[in-house]
């Protein structure tokens, strides 16, 4: 079937695990208190940072530290304050080797008084860190109290300046704007929103930052138009699977591009061989048909034949919608393929 290279990255963000304070219903990475407590290396995490500063001197000039989704290297999970000296250790490796725009991205959790926020963000910022990434949304906001989000944009603000992303804007003005204590269901944000937008124009629930994959379409499907299988048959996964931005490794050292959990195109300790020489498409069955043409009726096929892989009744949310089901289904049944790991993520849905 050939060989698949992995993108040199432009922008990367690294895993320091899949643990998280919170179980969010939108979240790509089927994050969880439930996972394992497992963390990335150190010292494996040093070798992958050596390797992209090399690759990132490809993209940006000298001094550059202007903090985007897409720009530079970030740090996040699950949620990675839950292991603050590990994130510390992880910013100063990155500033020894000179990697741009580096922020780190948090649900706040920790952010219990204004002390312990500035406290832990000058020891950052003094470590080499360009800026931060605060997650305000309706789902976050479900188990962090709203005010602690409040306090680390303020913060935030006052020591990274401009380099502080609130993600996403819209939720938080939205929920600043109910005057919000505490923590909200999102049964009753959906009934607070409804009551104020009835045609849900400005809801943000059709925004970019609702992306139809992971643990999104099983716990909020119920929101969105259904289709059927065939309906995303004439549709490749190839762009996702070889894009250069945004890409991610997580603590097991699976390179992940496109957002799309749950696949791996190798073992990121050895990234330059992964960019250079590329994957044998023969050992990674799932990837090969995904980057095909017509790529999601191939795996639907292979799942079908092979695995038994039955249609959804109640249709599909989107075509990863589609994908993961099927890949789910796969996981459930295989013993170990090289190109779906972790096998937690399948069981965290």
């Amino acid at each position: 079937m050939g060989r698949l290279y992995a993108p040199r990255p432009l922008s990367a963000g690294i895993l320091l695990t899949y643990k998280c304070t919170n179980e969010c219903q939108h979240c790509m990475y089927a994050c969880s208190p439930k996972w394992r407590d497992d963390w990335i290396d150190l010292k494996a995490a040093e070798k992958i940072l050596e390797v992209l500063s090399k690759v990132f001197r490809e993209y940006y000039p000298e001094g550059f530290n202007q903090v985007g989704v897409n720009i530079g290297l970030h740090f996040t999970g699950g949620e990675p304050f839950l292991n603050f000296d590990l994130l510390l250790s992880l910013v100063e490796a990155a500033s020894s080797h000179n990697i741009p725009s580096v922020f780190v991205e948090t649900n706040c959790f920790w952010c219990v008084n204004d002390d312990i926020t500035e406290e832990k963000l000058v020891k950052l910022k003094k470590s080499g860190l360009d800026g931060i990434l605060i997650s305000a949304n309706p789902f976050v906001v479900e188990q962090i109290p709203f005010e602690r989000i409040e306090r680390a944009a303020k913060i935030s603000r006052r020591i990274f300046g401009r380099n502080t992303i609130i993600y996403q804007e819209i939720f938080f003005q939205q929920i600043k704007s109910i005057n919000l204590k505490g923590t909200l269901p999102f049964k009753e944000y959906l009934s607070i929103m409804r009551e104020r937008d009835p045609l849900g124009l400005y809801s943000g629930l059709s925004y970019p930052s609702m992306l139809l994959m992971g643990r999104l379409p099983y716990r909020l499907g119920y929101l969105y138009r259904r289709k059927a299988a065939k309906d995303f048959f004439n549709e490749s996964c190839f762009e996702e699977l070889t894009r250069n931005w945004h890409v991610h490794i997580d603590n097991y050292y699976n390179y992940i591009t496109g957002y799309c959990a749950g696949i791996s195109l190798g073992d990121a300790r050895d990234l330059e061989t992964l960019c250079q020489d590329g994957i044998d498409l023969d050992k990674y069955p799932i990837v090969s048909r995904l980057t095909s043409f017509e790529g999601i009726k191939k795996l639907f096929t292979y799942a079908s034949k092979e695995y038994g892989y039955e249609e959804r009744k109640d249709g599909y949310v989107s075509k990863c919608h589609l994908c993961l089901d099927i890949r789910r289904h796969i996981m459930s049944r295989a013993n170990d393929l090289k190109d779906l790991r972790p096998r937690e993520f399948y069981e965290r849905l």
